[in-house]
């Protein structure tokens, strides 16, 4: 083969269909794979993968598409993880965890899909009150309220003993957080966001994100727009937030806290604000490299490395690819 054909066959991309039905896949091979032959670490991390790409997607959705700068994920990952618990956690512990909880919520043992996505509307309640006076401020100002919201939350669930026992977290969470449930989450976030990507109202809030004061020349609600990118992504979050606790059996008020925000706010500028396979392959990359050099800090106590490795990584594409690695495009993938 002529290298002029190879890269003419390199250059073809998949349509949309083609793509959907490589994603199904990949996905389902995965789950089986896993399933079949892998153990239970390699089913918890491959379960904490596919979380990490639905936060990044979601905060692609976020921050990407409108040009918003908001670091808020966390805090709504553990409004979710705590709401879901409520729902899901075993009845007969309920009265010496959560002494303070509800009456209504003592008895209710509820499976985690429900749990979940009752979760995601709390969450996506909780944006909606605060989106309307954060998401008015600019860039910085934003990232430093979202920062904020963060702190806020945490120490709400640190001081609410009776709901949260504190700083000694909830323990026995059941670990109901099914490897294909996440699985069709995942194609589900990651689809839903492409189609929004691609129709009328993502292209007007990536055209608030180029120029906001043309697109409010044309008609564009920029602040409706911004909202409820806000909303879907921290919907998205606080789902992410309920699933994460059934796969670890573990939560604590700082399971979510500022080096999460710092991570995903990696992942979607390594690969791209605005791509969604960027964030994507950002978020595998970030996930599965990470695991992969625990061992060596391990061995040879540089502990916290991964970190350091990170911000290098996003330094050195803020210095070269200041757009990330695609910038608002999509490769593979042809868009109509």
């Amino acid at each position: 083969m002529t290298p002029a054909r190879l890269a003419r066959r390199l250059s073809r991309r998949l349509s949309q269909r083609q793509a959907l039905v490589l994603l199904v896949l990949l996905l389902a091979g995965t789950v089986v794979l896993l399933e079949l032959l892998g153990s239970g670490y390699h089913r918890t991390l491959g379960a904490l993968t596919l979380i990490n790409v639905m936060l990044a997607v979601s905060l692609t959705m976020t921050n990407g598409f409108t040009g918003l700068f908001s670091l808020g994920h966390p805090a709504f990952m553990t409004l979710g993880a705590y709401v879901a618990i409520a729902f899901t956690y075993p009845a007969a512990r309920k009265s010496f965890a959560m002494p303070d909880l509800p009456a209504v919520f003592s008895g209710i043992e509820w499976p985690l899909p429900v749990a979940a996505l009752i979760a995601a509307l709390a969450a996506a309640a909780a944006a909606r009150l605060v989106g309307a006076s954060v998401l008015r401020l600019k860039v910085h100002y934003l990232a430093v309220a979202t920062l904020g919201l963060i702190i806020i939350v945490q120490s709400l669930a640190l001081n609410l003993d009776g709901l949260t026992r504190g700083g000694r977290g909830l323990t026995g969470v059941p670990r109901s957080a099914e490897l294909w449930l996440i699985a069709l989450a995942t194609l589900v976030v990651v689809v839903g966001c492409w189609r929004l990507k691609h129709a009328s109202i993502g292209r007007a809030m990536l055209a608030v994100r180029e120029n906001e004061m043309a697109a409010r020349c044309f008609g564009i609600d920029a602040v409706g727009l911004k909202i409820t990118a806000f909303v879907l992504g921290a919907g998205v979050a606080g789902f992410c937030g309920a699933l994460l606790p059934h796969v670890v059996a573990v939560m604590t008020p700082k399971s979510f806290g500022l080096m999460l925000a710092f991570n995903l706010v990696a992942m979607i500028v390594v690969g791209g604000q605005g791509s969604i396979l960027g964030a994507i392959f950002a978020a595998l990359a970030f996930s599965l490299g990470s695991e992969a050099l625990r061992p060596v800090e391990e061995s040879l106590g540089l502990y916290g490395m991964t970190q350091v490795v990170v911000a290098v990584a996003l330094i050195l594409v803020l210095i070269w690819r200041p757009k990330g690695l695609f910038g608002l495009d999509e490769p593979l993938v042809e868009v109509k």
